[in-house]
């Protein structure tokens, strides 16, 4: 399964339990909800303008909105916590990519990502983006 989709089923099960009042944000969810929303958007741009960075410069940017969704986690508990958990997990491929070439040598297991690959993380970012900002509005 894609990241995209993982995410997508994510975002599904948040806004189910968000309108059966399940989960209910707090001002506390809202707010952070909020900022790592305006941190995601500043981390990840447009397609087109992603589409046309290097690789190195795409994966640095992929890694930079991990590193949001991830300090966003350690200062939530409850609900939005899993949420943030969960789509971290579904990101976590991200980590492994390389846009070097080891030359030759070893890589801790790193692997070269396709353009496919880079452009559905991305999109998988940016849906993210969208539903925290629905998140806080709530």
């Amino acid at each position: 399964m894609d990241m995209r989709t993982s995410i997508e089923q994510l975002i599904v099960e948040a806004e189910q339990q968000i309108h059966d009042q399940v989960w209910v944000p707090t001002a506390a969810d809202r707010a952070l909800a909020a900022k790592a929303a305006a941190d995601l958007q500043t981390a990840i741009g447009t397609p087109h303008a992603q589409e046309a960075l290097c690789e190195v410069d795409r994966l640095e940017r992929l890694r930079g909105a991990l590193a949001v969704l991830a300090i966003s986690l350690a200062r939530v508990h409850g609900r939005l916590a899993w949420f943030l958990g969960a789509a971290v997990t579904a990101l976590a491929p991200v980590l492994h990519w390389r846009a070097l070439s080891p030359e030759g040598g070893p890589a801790f297991g790193t692997v070269h990502a396709e353009a496919r690959q880079y452009a559905d993380a991305e999109d998988a970012i940016r849906l993210l983006q969208d539903t925290l900002t629905r998140i806080n509005a709530a």
